[in-house]
């Protein structure tokens, strides 16, 4: 598909004939930061139930409308995204009791469906449906999560979300009957589910707190005992919820024997302490496994008392380790699968331990026994990411996903033994893969370190400075960015787009001290990373910056509005995405304290208040300035980031920007921080992005 530019003396409005805002009123709020006066006057958005707020939400949304809606090829877009979208979408079997259960979606079903067999062929006509999360709203936004089976299948428990938010009601139902047994679980937030064998199991949970619960803040997590058949006020609290206990996260997992507990307790998204409980021997005592939160360690597997543990404690890169439960500390731990200089990411399926290793944002796998020797390198279909290869002790099959950003993730079924692959599950697409390419460059960022980026586009596409780019990027959280097919970015390439991804510092691509590059007073290399990549496709004719957009949710919506802050004259749209905007008070709303360890506080010390107020978004829009186009996205039932972060930046940002260039926000209703949004808004949201970018671009036609 081609796009047509106009020009752009034609259609861009003169500076002086800049977009006209409605008033955000401002009120004379000040805080005192080290003897420092810092004003916030647009702190009443962040009363989520105050009328007033709602009122500047409906204002600005129909605002934002009314610009869409001007936009010439909107339904071309929604009728690319439709169609790239609309195919069966099939994930890999599990066995759970006397049955074979697998996920599907059709294709425009704005929720997954969880279909079940008798048969272990998984046929469609042997399939019946088990749980249709379609069925919970009419308009799909209650979503289902978290499905998890007692040790005899004969029980299942769920989780589902009203509008994306992270308070979850859990659902249990007996798997023959479909029907549930008792009273939902409610109030859970950050929980899994970690059954017993079939009598009950744990989860976690805050208490409700004072105020909104889609904005208060949470800080002290607590794990609870469900036995079935006893209603939940009468759950046990088995760890949290004594001052001695306090963290913001807490999580279980049962060892698969159903013998021991493991509890997982972090102030912080990164780090945990770790406690074992031995749940064969009544009134067991917990035992600390690790009383500090200085490393990520998690048990992989056990054989009676002979616990693995993943662990980067002294292997920034990760390393498996096994010790025997009865003297489980550090000093006892045994090296079984070395750190490497890559990523390893393990799972476990058939007394085998699969070692998936992240070379260069890309996926490598290594088969080891668990007596750690080798089995076999597994060969993948290509250059891309695997996932899966999950299983329990006497699996003799596995299955995994394989994807790139020109293949729609495949399924594969593996052997365990022989190490036979077969394909499982090909999905027919309407996107063309052959009429694409996707390589990966390494550029060098400001302080002169080596940054991995992918890029996608037509095979035609010409280096001439003139293709509509989105460069996306995240950085944070040790959360690594490996190549996967999204339809809603294949539109985007049908649309004749070029989409960059940079594996910048503070994810996880190379490890902890990648991530650490990214954290605290280090934040700076992201935003760096960030700007250099930019460098990078305008330096080499990808792009130009009257082409080039960025994008980014959640920390990568920070992102996006630090660059756009730091470097306006760079790009020419911003996307920021239910972003982080405001550092000075990102900490003080739902569980947002608990991402210190990569930002750091306004309270923590002066250094890092001056060094957070130097980049946060909302602190350094300027008077004067032109900034990108701006499009700025959020939901109302967002309790990950809260709404105010992107209201406050929408008002400083029209409140200031100087020229011609619009400055919107989208506030999606019934919608949270991302996950469960039904297919119906992800296509509308996608067909807004993309028709703002263009259309900012002086993109006359498509």
């Amino acid at each position: 598909m081609s796009i047509t530019a106009c020009n752009e003396k034609a259609s861009q409005p003169e500076p002086e004939a800049a977009f006209t805002y409605p008033t955000t009123k401002k009120q004379d709020v000040v805080d005192v930061y080290f003897d420092e006066k810092v004003a916030d006057p647009y702190r009443w958005l962040e009363d989520d139930r105050s009328e007033k707020t709602a009122q500047w939400v409906k204002t600005q949304n129909a605002l934002t409308q009314s610009f869409l809606e001007g936009i010439p090829y909107k339904q071309k877009i929604s009728q690319t995204l439709s169609d790239l979208i609309n195919y069966e979408k099939v994930g890999t079997p599990f066995k759970e009791g006397n049955y074979i259960y697998i996920y599907k979606n059709d294709g425009l079903q704005n929720q997954y469906v969880l279909y079940r067999s008798k048969s272990d062929s998984v046929t469609d006509n042997e399939l019946e449906v088990f749980l249709d999360p379609n069925t919970f709203s009419e308009d799909g936004t209650k979503s289902m999560s978290n499905v998890s089976f007692s040790e005899d299948g004969g029980l299942a428990a769920y989780q589902t979300s009203d509008g994306g938010s992270d308070w979850r009601e859990i659902v249990i139902v007996d798997t023959e009957t479909k029907l549930p047994v008792s009273e939902p679980l409610i109030d859970v937030k950050f929980s899994g589910i970690s059954w017993v064998g079939n009598d009950g199991f744990y989860y976690s949970s805050y208490d409700k707190p004072d105020g909104s619960e889609l904005s208060a803040k949470t800080d002290q997590h607590k794990l609870y005992y469900h036995k079935i058949g006893t209603p939940q006020a009468d759950d046990i609290a088995v760890f949290g919820h004594t001052d001695a206990q306090k963290h913001r996260y807490v999580g279980a997992t049962v060892s698969e024997d159903n013998r021991y507990l493991l509890i997982s307790a972090s102030v912080s998204t990164s780090g945990n302490k770790l406690y074992l409980q031995d749940l064969s021997k009544p009134d067991a005592p917990l035992v600390t496994v690790l009383d500090h939160t200085d490393s990520d360690t998690y048990l992989l597997h056990n054989t009676d008392d002979t616990l693995f543990f993943i662990t980067n404690l002294n292997a920034p890169n990760s390393k498996i380790v096994k010790v025997n439960a009865n003297a489980p500390t550090p000093d006892k731990w045994e090296d079984l699968i070395p750190e490497t200089e890559n990523v390893l990411e393990p799972s476990f399926a058939g007394n085998s331990i699969f070692a998936l290793y992240i070379v260069d944002a890309t996926t490598q796998v290594k088969q080891y026994s668990l007596e750690g020797k080798l089995i076999r390198n597994i060969e993948l279909p290509g250059i891309g990411s695997a996932g899966g290869f999950n299983g329990k002790t006497n699996d003799e099959t596995t299955f995994f996903r394989f994807t790139n950003y020109k293949t729609p993730s495949t399924s594969y079924s593996f052997d365990i033994a022989t190490g036979k692959t077969e394909v499982f599950n090909q999905p027919k697409t309407a996107f063309k893969p052959d009429n694409f390419v996707s390589s990966q460059v390494f550029y060098t960022s400001k302080d002169g370190t080596k940054v991995p980026m992918m890029i996608t586009h037509h095979k035609d596409t010409k280096l001439d400075g003139s293709n509509p780019t989105i460069l996306y990027g995240y950085g944070g959280f040790n959360i690594s960015l490996t190549p996967s097919f999204r339809a809603t970015v294949a539109a985007w390439l049908e649309l004749g787009g070029v989409y960059a991804v940079a594996n910048i510092r503070g994810g996880g691509e190379y490890g902890k001290e990648w991530h650490d590059a990214g954290t605290q007073m280090k934040k700076q290399n992201v935003f760096d990373d960030f700007i250099a990549a930019a460098e990078y496709l305008i330096d080499t004719k990808y792009t130009s910056s009257d082409y080039l957009a960025l994008n980014g949710g959640s920390n990568g919506g920070l992102l996006v509005g630090a660059v756009m802050t730091q470097r306006p004259d760079m790009f020419k749209v911003a996307i920021p995405q239910v972003g982080v905007l405001d550092m000075l008070r990102y900490h003080t709303f739902t569980a947002g304290a608990g991402w210190a360890y990569d930002y750091g506080t306004s309270e923590q010390s002066k250094e890092m208040y001056e060094y957070l107020k130097a980049y946060s978004p909302v602190h350094n829009v300027k008077e004067g300035v032109q900034y990108p186009a701006t499009l700025i996205t959020t939901a109302d039932h967002d309790d990950r980031v809260v709404p105010a972060h992107s209201f406050k930046f929408a008002a400083e940002l029209q409140s200031k920007q100087t020229g011609p260039n619009p400055t919107m926000i989208r506030i999606e209703s019934d919608a949270g921080h991302g996950a469960g949004t039904p297919t119906s808004k992800v296509i509308e949201q996608f067909t807004d992005i993309y028709g703002f970018i263009l259309y900012n671009m002086g993109i006359e036609s498509l």
